[in-house]
């Protein structure tokens, strides 16, 4: 299982750029089976769609914003959204006792992660490493 992080869902929204496609192409490959997000990643994206409207001084910068999150929204719909069930709030709590140095949120998503034993494609390889045993890779990168 392939978890992707939230910066890379804003990779794949912008389709364009060296990032973008060196990510579609690892993701279009023949070992990548199933890919998922999770529900911390949708939380993150939601909340920054609806910062972004309640900052916008014009209609249309509103309706830009209504757009983008009406289009996340739809993306959504097609993706499969792991939860952060008890388990995955058991292995939060486990991780938070370690005293990492990492935001709540990215400590929640690597709690997902580590619960269902997954791969984290990220590009803040330096924050995720921090956790131990959690598998992290960031695909945007050209393989060499």
């Amino acid at each position: 299982m392939i978890i992707l992080d939230t910066d890379i869902i804003s990779v794949l929204d912008t389709r364009t750029g060296p990032a973008y496609g060196n990510l579609a192409m690892r993701l279009s490959g023949p070992d990548v089976d199933r890919v998922c997000i999770t529900i911390i990643s949708v939380e993150e994206q939601m909340r920054g769609w609806l910062s972004y409207i309640a900052a916008s001084r014009t209609t249309s910068r509103q309706m830009e914003g209504y757009s983008r999150l009406h289009r996340m929204l739809r993306g959504y719909k097609e993706q499969e959204v792991l939860e952060f069930d008890p388990s995955s709030a058991g292995t939060y709590d486990d991780l938070k006792r370690l005293k990492i140095r990492l935001g709540t949120m990215d400590l929640k998503i690597a709690a997902i992660v580590l619960d269902r034993r997954a791969l984290l494609v990220s590009r803040n390889l330096r924050d995720f490493r921090r956790v131990p045993n959690l598998k992290v890779e960031d695909w945007t990168q050209s393989i060499s």
